[in-house]
């Protein structure tokens, strides 16, 4: 274990490094190396990772460190069988932590929980399903279940999953993405008219500023710093706006290009940094959209051209008369402190903004994690629309998913929420009622199953246990179902906190060869900027037992389903274009589905925002006013403890995606062999009395009761504000309360949890 700061530009030979371990450690045999170089191209698959796109997704090979750890993980000769599970019992192997269970490889055997010897045993996948069924049809009603899904789900799983959830008679669709970009999805629509994006890539290409909100690209998107790297190189200006200052950030050096690569040279991207505090971004905004909006004054006042751009807000908007009188009454002295940004910085960031002709604001996790995650969605939407940011070539919202189909997954209607329009179309289309209440989310499934609402758990994919907040309410609350079944590739601890009954039922990886009826099948993913395209796997499957998840929902709905409504489960899972047919009779725009995405580079979905179309109530654009909180949990906390309290964000190390944990370095924060540990500003240390390197415990503040509490994390001096702190999720959750959410989008706050530090009780 050792903290050291790494001096190099993010990627070039350090990223090659770390590919060659995780290859030799995942003991990938050479049949699989052809697969690394088939990530995202025509005749390949799509990377399980992230969702940035792919430029025509169809170019030469692009490399990415996460993407190659990703498939590694996936094309791995390590093997979960039978005998490894009939050697540990779920105590012993709960012993173990998330990395090390990331490390015993790939489930081949559908395996059932056996309580009197508590372990995992084979069950035929014919008594898999029939249990299933006879567990869901024995409930007294459809909505004592909960179907989770994860990013990695195709469109075609995703799209059979709701049918069959719906079929059988709910809406509860807990999902990732009421994880993650929930607030994108809940904010967009009351400004913009939909919930996602306006750009594509080629308007990367256009752009002459990048504000780059609550990202780390280098660890999360790595694929993104090739696009700044050009950006950068032809003059845009690009800003980055996050309280920790990122390696990818600063300098990034690429493997793409051999003259970077042999003389060690890297790009400098950021010609900017803005740090503000945690929760602060709204304030932030805010302050930038006073500061438009008072120069636009200034220069009606004395007869220069207009800052705002004024044809787009007459013609395409309504509300900024209410919007800009907001503004003109916002205390200045309030922005500064609740954005920890200093005047003069706001200044700055405000005139690079009035300067860019051709502005994209970006944005993460960073930003959808507080409790003021949909009014900041919201705000950032109200400053672009000031200039006419929206809907123009080079310019745009461009919000960034996680996981590489999340996106889509909300698209197929994994939506806990749906539409009445939605729900029309499907009962057109299937010829059955639609369930029409809402239905659970993440949150609101974990406190169901908590109070015995949901007996019955089925997740197709991720690991819920882990990803999700306030950790040991949550392993009490699947504990409490009768009966929890995990649709996975490898093992996790999600696979070991269990219902009564429970099932582990391995799934073809998307670098596999999916044959149906001897016919390979290709599935489709959708980006986090609306291209559409067809993966199809090049390596042998790990295990002959293993089922495609679509070949896994349909017989799950066949089982559970018998007969009633006719639904073809056996055609779906015989050839997927079949089930792209339908899906277009449900969605209009993915008319000509399986001609379409049959192209090289698939095809993009309209969305009309990018069209300067507007899908609100008014039929217009619309600005949304936001007032400052000033009576938020942390404004309380801080009341009652002053500075000793501090706001905690949770984060991935680099050697991490999502919940799955590759290896135990950050190496672009210094961090090596080890994952407790807190960064923290060195004047908070010596405020605390502390040095670096000292250990501490980690205690919530929040107002319902529990001790929440983590202990053994070691202090990290780092470049963060005064205040804030960062830690690794998942080995954080634990502190984040159930009842935390963002408001109007459920989300977790994990980027602002008020704690205190203690010195650790061990030490």
């Amino acid at each position: 274990m050792a903290i050291k700061p790494y001096h190099h530009a993010a990627a070039g030979w350090g990223a090659l490094k770390y590919v060659a371990i995780n290859l030799l450690k995942e003991r990938v045999s050479g049949i699989n190396y052809k697969s690394l170089f088939a990530q995202n191209q025509p005749d390949g698959f799509d990377c399980p990772g992230c969702a940035w796109p792919d430029r025509e997704h169809a170019s030469t090979f692009e490399f990415c460190e996460n993407g190659v750890k990703a498939v590694a993980a996936e094309s791995t000769s390590k093997r979960v069988t039978p005998d490894f599970f009939a050697q540990h019992t779920v105590a012993e192997l709960l012993m173990q932590s998330d990395y090390e269970l990331e490390q015993h490889g790939r489930l081949t055997h559908p395996m059932a929980y056996d309580p009197a010897s508590d372990k995992y045993a084979p069950i035929a996948w014919d008594d898999a399903f029939k249990l299933i069924a006879d567990e869901l049809n024995a409930l007294d009603d459809p909505n004592q279940a909960a179907f989770y899904t994860s990013g990695r789900a195709s469109n075609e799983a995703a799209f059979l999953y709701q049918l069959f959830v719906r079929a059988y008679g709910t809406n509860n669709f807990p999902d990732c993405s009421n994880m993650c970009h929930e607030a994108t999805s809940r904010g967009l629509p009351g400004t913009v008219g939909i919930g996602k994006g306006t750009v594509t890539l080629d308007d990367f290409e256009h752009a002459d500023t990048l504000l780059i909100f609550g990202q780390n690209p280098a660890t999360n998107h790595p694929r993104m710093l090739g696009e700044l790297r050009e950006c950068a190189r032809r003059g845009a200006t690009i800003v980055s706006i996050n309280p920790l200052r990122e390696r990818g950030l600063e300098r990034f050096t690429s493997p793409q290009h051999p003259v970077e690569m042999l003389t060690m040279s890297s790009t400098p991207i950021s010609s900017m940094f803005v740090q503000p505090k945690l929760g602060g971004d709204l304030a932030l905004i805010k302050g930038v959209a006073k500061r438009v909006l008072e120069l636009d004054d200034r220069a009606v006042l004395i007869g220069l051209p207009r800052i705002l751009d004024m044809d787009f807000i007459n013609e395409h908007t309504v509300g900024f008369s209410e919007f800009a009188r907001d503004l003109r009454a916002e205390k200045w002295a309030l922005l500064v402190d609740d954005s920890g940004v200093p005047r003069s910085q706001i200044d700055q960031l405000a005139d690079i903004y009035i300067k860019g002709e051709r502005v994209i604001a970006t944005w993460g996790m960073g930003l959808t994690q507080h409790k003021n995650s949909v009014p900041t969605v919201q705000m950032l939407s109200n400053l672009m629309m000031m200039r006419g940011q929206i809907g123009k070539r080079g310019a745009g919202l461009c919000p960034v998913r996680g996981h590489s189909n999340v996106q889509g997954d909300r698209t197929m209607g994994i939506e806990e929420q749906p539409t009445a329009a939605f729900l029309n179309r499907m009962e057109r289309v299937f010829g059955f009622a639609q369930p029409r209440h809402h239905g659970y989310d993440v949150v609101a499934t974990i406190g169901a199953m908590a109070e015995g609402k949901v007996k019955v758990f089925i997740g197709l994919g991720g690991n819920f246990a882990m990803a999700t907040p306030d950790t040991p309410l949550t392993f009490k609350a699947l504990q409490s179902c009768a009966l929890t079944v995990q649709i996975a590739t490898k093992l996790n601890r999600g696979h070991l906190i269990h219902g009564r009954k429970a099932l582990i039922l391995p799934t073809l990886g998307r670098t596999e060869i999916d044959l149906q009826n001897g016919k390979p099948q290709g599935v489709t993913v959708e980006d986090s900027m609306s291209m559409v395209h067809i993966s199809f796997g090049l390596n042998k499957p790990a295990s002959p037992n293993l089922l495609s998840e679509i070949a896994i929902v349909s017989r799950m709905a066949e089982a559970t389903l018998g007969g009633r409504h006719q639904l073809k489960w056996k055609a779906y899972r015989d050839d997927y274009a079949i089930i792209r047919d339908d899906i277009e009779k449900v969605f209009d725009d993915f008319y000509d589905y399986n001609a379409r995405v049959a192209k090289p580079g698939g095809f993009h979905l309209r969305v009309a925002s990018r069209e300067r179309e507007w899908v609100t109530t008014s039929g217009k654009a619309q600005f949304v006013p936001q007032k400052i909180d000033l009576d938020t949990p942390i404004r309380r906390a801080q009341a009652k403890y002053g500075k000793r309290l501090m706001v905690m964000m949770t984060t991935r190390s680099h050697d991490q995606y999502n919940t799955t944990i590759y290896a135990l370095d950050d190496r672009y924060r210094g961090v090596f062999g080890m994952r407790r540990v807190i960064f923290i500003n060195q004047l908070d240390i010596d405020m605390l009395g502390m040095k670096a390197g000292d250990w501490v415990d980690v205690e919530s503040v929040w107002d319902d009761g529990v001790e929440r509490r983590a202990g053994g994390f070691m202090l990290v001096a780092y470049d963060i504000p005064r205040g804030c702190i960062g830690a690794y999720y998942p080995e954080t959750n634990p502190l984040v309360p159930l009842n935390s959410v963002a408001d109007g989008a459920g989300t977790p706050t994990s980027k602002s949890i008020p704690v205190l530090l203690t010195p650790a009780e061990s030490s």
